[in-house]
């Protein structure tokens, strides 16, 4: 009894744990769950976090800044001094010889140095804050990229296993359909060219089942990983390819307006443009000058033994309040240079935003027209499959009633499942082509801020 309970105990340990293991998800979860947890879209918000600590370094470079020293020597052999020696009474031209000090010294200082005016600290400010913004858009434009990758894996999956389902009806029939004609033939009622016209079309068939199961497996694993879940998990899939290709279909995003600023990759292109325009700010910030100041603290003891930390120790202090001014003043058109390279290469930033401004619209224009191209094909599609079905039922009967030959079947069956195909791969071209304008768009807003990060890291 004890065993059997041991058993049952470890076989629902492992069905818990099996069960905690599977993953559900509709098209809408896994874009929010891919969105928190894949792996490039996790490293964008570090990135991100990354910029706030770069921020508060360039910040901290303008407050005060305080280092402390402790120096401790001891002259294991003193260095003599020669002194002349009627200093003591001695003999003109003799020297005698003088140690100076004692032998062992200690000194404590603490020093705080505090900038005041830097021209190119006050751009590194700007420059700091540019990047943070830059950062924020990147890691928009990453989860942008992450929800197109996810909406066309998810939707793989289910062509994949749309095909599968369809190929395996395709082979059961072309099976059944076979027997029957072999047996037919042995029967001498047909030819022998309609057994072979079968085999030959099922051969093909189950090629395509064989490929489109090895494809279902590659596409499991890659939806695994826009998600940063280990491929192996399995996963379920709530949504159906029907479904999502129907909720596709909206000719009001024909319609939509661009507002080319909302545009991430615009956004990006502004804020290099941003970034250029301060590295021209910062050379010429180094013609001005800089001004810097510090105090210190010091204490220095004396002895010839080691009574530094004995409380009759005597300690001489010292302090130093002092000022230093940096003025260039000549560079050899040094500066100069930097500076005009720096505006070249702000004149190339101005220029790309232009050429970005004028390639998002056409990218828009793009997306809209393959959208409609793509809502056009999936309503034919669908037209075609009705269409190939009744043309491959007429052939079976006719060449079950030996009214039609067997290439007229074969090339009816064929003609049917490539419209199978064409309407499965609609469905997923309407709903990444939807996916594709969102994207230009910039719909959903998918922006995380630095507050949000600074909870998060």
């Amino acid at each position: 009894m004890k065993k059997h309970l041991i058993i049952l105990l470890t076989a629902l340990s492992v069905s818990v744990t099996a069960q905690e293991s599977t993953y559900s998800f509709s098209l809408e979860e896994a874009v929010t769950f891919a969105i928190d947890s894949n792996y490039t879209a996790i490293n964008a918000r570090r990135d991100i976090a990354k910029a706030l600590k770069q921020k508060w370094e360039t910040t901290a470079t303008g407050l005060p800044q305080v280092s402390g020293n402790v120096s401790y020597q001891n002259n294991l052999k003193q260095p003599v001094t020669l002194l002349p020696a009627e200093i003591t009474g001695g003999e003109p031209g003799t020297f005698v010889p003088v140690t100076f000090g004692t032998k062992q010294t200690a000194n404590a200082v603490a020093t705080l140095n505090q900038l005041i005016f830097d021209g190119s600290y006050l751009v590194g400010l700007k420059a700091a804050k540019s990047f943070l913004r830059f950062s924020e858009n990147a890691n928009e434009k990453t989860n942008l990229e992450v929800r197109k990758g996810v909406i066309n894996s998810y939707g793989s999956v289910l062509l994949s296993d749309e095909l599968i389902a369809i190929f395996e009806k395709n082979k059961e029939a072309l099976e059944k359909n076979l027997f029957e004609t072999r047996e037919i033939f042995k029967n001498g009622l047909t030819e022998e060219e309609s057994v072979e016209q079968l085999e030959i079309t099922l051969l093909d068939v189950d090629t395509q089942l064989s490929n489109a199961r090895r494809s279902s497996v590659i596409a499991r694993q890659m939806f695994n990983i826009a998600l940063g879940i280990d491929v192996t998990a399995p996963v379920m899939f709530t949504d159906d390819l029907d479904t999502l290709a129907l909720r596709q279909v909206s000719l009001e995003l024909l319609d939509s307006n661009l507002n080319v600023e909302e545009n991430v990759d615009y956004k990006i292109a502004q804020n290099l443009t941003e970034q250029r325009d301060l590295e021209m700010q910062l050379e010429r910030s180094k013609a001005l000058p800089s001004l810097n100041a510090f105090i210190n603290y010091g204490a220095a003891a004396n002895s010839d033994k080691f009574t530094f930390l004995n409380d009759n120790q005597v300690w001489f202090q010292s302090s130093i309040l002092g000022f230093s001014l940096d003025i260039p003043i000549f560079s050899s058109g040094l500066r100069n240079a930097r500076t005009q390279r720096a505006k070249i290469a702000l004149d190339q930033a101005k220029t790309e935003l232009e050429e970005t401004k004028q390639q998002v619209n056409l990218d828009l224009n793009t997306a809209k027209s393959n959208y409609l191209f793509a809502i056009e094909k999936y309503e034919n599609s669908k037209k075609n499959i009705e269409l190939a079905t009744r043309i491959e039922n007429k052939n079976q009967v006719k060449f079950t009633e030996g009214l039609s030959t067997s290439f007229d079947l074969r090339q009816a069956q064929t003609q049917l499942y490539s419209a199978q195909q064409q309407y499965f791969q609609s469905m997923l071209d309407l709903i990444n082509s939807k996916a594709e304008i969102e994207t230009v768009l910039n719909t959903p807003q998918l922006r995380v801020t630095s507050e949000e990060i600074k909870n998060r890291y």
